[in-house]
């Protein structure tokens, strides 16, 4: 296991390290919370162990900093900062787990076993694709074959419903749940009417649909077959 310690008291540091190592595992150590930072998104760890107290950058700044640049790594605070609050503070910050110094050696290396344990966390899309129809959630843009398509937004998120539920239908039901925050049927046809726009706008400028219509059940978006 490759371990990213960030710890800018000298002794601790050599004690975590080194048990780290007589337990078989790799541990990288950076005092400073700017230079830990930088390590972190420059290379791959399995777990970090963070203190809270450090110096050109203090350790909840540097784990929503590096939360921000997308890594996923699972982080451990330890620290003597070990409030009801402050262990909130340092969740919310995007830490995994807690640990108040002064703590046993044993629990730590448990507790970092532990996080590395966990499958590893799924990046939600961005970008949903179904044959040459594409989705940008960030852009809030669709193309299909590359053309730009011009949705309303009630449209995208139509679309992305649709999407989302690849191959499967899904029902008008749902649909209004999704789409329209409809616990109940309003007994009108703003889901076909709504359908009947999207479908001319992503599959009849096109030779191959994708949007079908199962009947009296709702509806499904899938590739050619």
């Amino acid at each position: 296991m490759r371990i990213l310690l960030i710890e800018d008291d000298r002794r601790t540091a050599d004690f975590v390290s080194k048990g780290f190592a007589q337990a078989g595992h790799s541990c990288d150590v950076f005092a400073d919370g700017r230079d830990g930072l930088f390590q972190s998104q420059s290379d791959a760890y399995d777990v970090m162990v963070v203190d809270r107290m450090l110096p050109g950058l203090d350790g909840l700044s540097v784990v929503r900093a590096a939360r921000a640049a997308r890594v996923r790594t699972p982080v451990l605070f330890l620290t003597a900062v070990g409030g009801v609050d402050d262990r909130v503070e340092g969740l919310e910050a995007g830490g995994d787990d807690y640990l108040v110094k002064p703590f046993a050696f044993s629990e730590l290396l448990a507790r970092v076993n532990a996080l590395a344990r966990r499958p590893p966390v799924q990046e939600q899309k961005t970008v949903l694709k179904v044959a040459d129809l594409e989705l940008d959630l960030i852009r809030r843009e669709a193309r299909r074959a590359g053309q730009v398509i011009e949705l309303q937004p009630r449209e995208f998120t139509l679309l992305e419903v649709l999407m989302r539920g690849e191959g499967r239908v899904v029902t008008r039901t749902m649909l209004l749940e999704h789409v329209w925050d409809f616990h109940f049927d309003p007994k009108t046809s703003v889901v076909e009417t709504h359908v009947s726009r999207l479908r001319a706008k992503i599959d009849k400028p096109f030779a191959a649909q994708l949007l079908h219509t199962i009947r009296n059940t709702g509806y499904s978006l899938h590739a050619p077959r």
